[in-house]
């Protein structure tokens, strides 16, 4: 699995969302990485990280890789945060190491399941085909509904640069149905109280891929969580409206500890 490591301070690990690789986080690295160890990574299959030929993609598999890649890196906790599908594999984690997370942060994501609040169905369309996958117009057509229609009208410098970023991460067409399958099948809805951690819900207000009513079930279920809702944005918060996504982050974690 390839990994970068940028700035120094408390660690925070970097969960990338469906289809995506540390590339994703370049709004966040800037910033973040003043005050905290920012870990990213590219996960099994996706970009720089191989598969092997009959190795297979689960949600568990990637949190495993995590635990594995902060063991090499001689980290005992780590802040985490995750987007969407990287969202789950917060969850996942933090249910099977919570001895080595400090603070969690789960950013337009849901627990999956039958109470799943899903998009509209030209919505989840858009990321059930994988015709031309890495194709620049496919990746447009996928990235774009992510973005709310007045930032891709209005800020076509940012849509580009992410667009080619994901362009030159090259996803196999088995690892996305896989992820794919993944997301579909998620659901910790009965575990997600047992998370008993510092928690922060991030979401956009008019997410259309996630929509923010997962994350306010999500805040409900969560001992103790705190909820953030970004107003006049979508799916793609950390992005559109990324200084604020970084102020809330970093409030966050620099606020003093629960004792």
């Amino acid at each position: 699995m390839c990994y970068d490591v940028q700035g120094s301070g408390d660690p925070l690990v970097l969960v990338p969302g469906f289809a995506s690789g540390g590339w994703s986080w370049s709004w966040q690295i800037p910033e973040l990485s003043k005050s905290y160890e920012v870990i990213t990574f590219d996960p099994i299959g996706i970009g720089r990280s191989t598969i092997n030929h009959d190795g297979t993609v689960s949600i568990a598999a990637i949190a495993g890789d995590i635990a594995a890649l902060i063991d090499s890196l001689g980290l005992e906790r780590v802040n985490v945060l995750g987007i969407s599908f990287g969202g789950f594999v917060a969850q996942e984690f933090a249910l099977r190491y919570t001895d080595r997370v400090d603070r969690l942060i789960l950013a337009s994501t849901s627990f999956g399941g039958p109470n799943h609040v899903a998009p509209a169905m030209p919505v989840l369309a858009a990321f059930v085909s994988t015709d031309g996958l890495n194709t620049p117009d496919r990746i447009r057509k996928y990235m774009t509904v992510a973005f709310t229609p007045e930032y891709v009208q209005t800020d076509g410098v940012t849509i580009d640069r992410f667009c080619r970023l994901r362009e030159e991460s090259e996803v196999p067409k088995e690892v996305y149905m896989q992820q794919l399958q993944a997301a579909l099948g998620f659901d910790v809805e009965n575990e997600i109280a047992r998370i008993d951690l510092e928690t922060l819900i991030v979401t956009g207000e008019t997410d259309v891929v996630v929509p923010s009513e997962n994350s306010r079930n999500l805040a409900a279920a969560i001992p103790g969580a705190k909820l953030k809702v970004i107003s006049g944005t979508g799916h793609m918060a950390f992005v559109e409206k990324a200084d604020e996504f970084n102020r809330i982050v970093a409030a966050f974690l620099e606020q003093p500890r629960n004792i």
